[in-house]
């Protein structure tokens, strides 16, 4: 079921960093030498044009005091929602479902 929640517009890791960043008073310029990568790849970041790999998920765990799985679950929960927009009708089209399958591993 569909709900109007679930049709938002997904947002991208790189909205949550911009916030980081602007609390700190810190330019996409600053932050990348800080945390020892180019400054086009956090201005990608920022303009949602590049995903959070795991790379970059550690150096921004490092330098913000978090984890990296915070910044991977940022990624992942993004990249879900746009591909269920985009393709999840399609998908649910194209794919039966087979109802036995899951439910009897996890009921052993």
């Amino acid at each position: 079921m569909t709900t109007p929640t679930n049709k938002l517009p997904p947002i991208h890791p790189g909205e949550f960093l911009r916030e980081d960043m602007d609390e700190l008073g810190l330019s996409a310029r600053a932050l990348a030498e800080a945390i020892d990568v180019p400054h086009n790849r956090i201005a990608a970041i920022l303009r949602g044009e590049r995903a959070i790999t795991a790379d970059t998920a550690l150096r921004l765990a490092r330098y913000f005091g978090t984890s990296a799985e915070v910044w991977m679950n940022l990624q992942q929960a993004y990249d879900l929602k746009k591909t269920e927009l985009e393709r999840g009708q399609e998908i649910r089209k194209a794919v039966k479902r087979n109802k036995d399958s899951f439910q009897s591993v996890v009921g052993r």
